[in-house]
């Protein structure tokens, strides 16, 4: 009697401290996984900027080079026809006043090739972005709306599953619009890449 006492016991405590244990992707397990990838190229968002107080184009054009320097310097190569990797960033620069309720990236309206994406991405994006129409994994979750700011995703192309997700708590400054958003995006490589 004794000894199933004991036992039960036993059991009863490697379940309680099976159940205590992180279920969740940890970062150490997002760089690992990261390491075994070689190649990039970039999913289009569908995001205009529509501030007159901001040039939609320039701002673009900006995070796109800016995240390309990022991705070589992390050893990535570019290839547009089968990369390892996609590359989505979402920039929030018009002004909000509620949050953002919904997760954000969970669908693409890319029904059909052809759609217009502007000239920012003309050497970066992947051929095949229409395909792309959902994505999944743990970190498709809320994210709020904070105005100049931006999100950077890395996506399996194969899976289709968010690797990595890149932001900041910071709000980009507007005197010297360009530098500012490098050093953004920069801090975000850094800090959490």
């Amino acid at each position: 009697m004794k000894i199933i006492k004991i036992s039960s016991f036993l059991f009863l405590v490697s379940i309680l401290l099976t159940s205590c244990g992180s279920s969740g992707p940890t970062s150490k397990d997002d760089h690992k996984k990261l390491k075994s990838y070689e190649s990039y190229a970039f999913l289009p968002n569908k995001d205009t900027i529509i501030s007159r107080d901001f040039d939609n184009d320039a701002i673009q054009e900006v995070i796109v080079s800016t995240i390309q320097a990022n991705m070589k310097e992390n050893g990535f190569i570019m290839d547009k026809r089968n990369p390892d990797v996609l590359v989505h960033y979402h920039p929030m620069f018009d002004e909000k006043v509620a949050v953002n309720a919904n997760p954000v990236y969970t669908n693409y309206a890319y029904y059909r090739p052809g759609l217009y994406v502007g000239p920012y991405y003309q050497e970066a994006m992947y051929d095949n972005y229409f395909t792309i129409q959902r994505l999944n994994g743990p970190r498709v979750d809320q994210v709020p709306y904070r105005e100049r700011s931006i999100v950077i995703d890395l996506i399996d192309r194969r899976s289709n599953e968010i690797l990595w997700r890149g932001t900041s708590n910071e709000t980009i400054g507007t005197k010297r619009i360009d530098r500012e958003i490098r050093e953004y995006i920069d801090e975000i490589f850094k800090d959490q890449f």
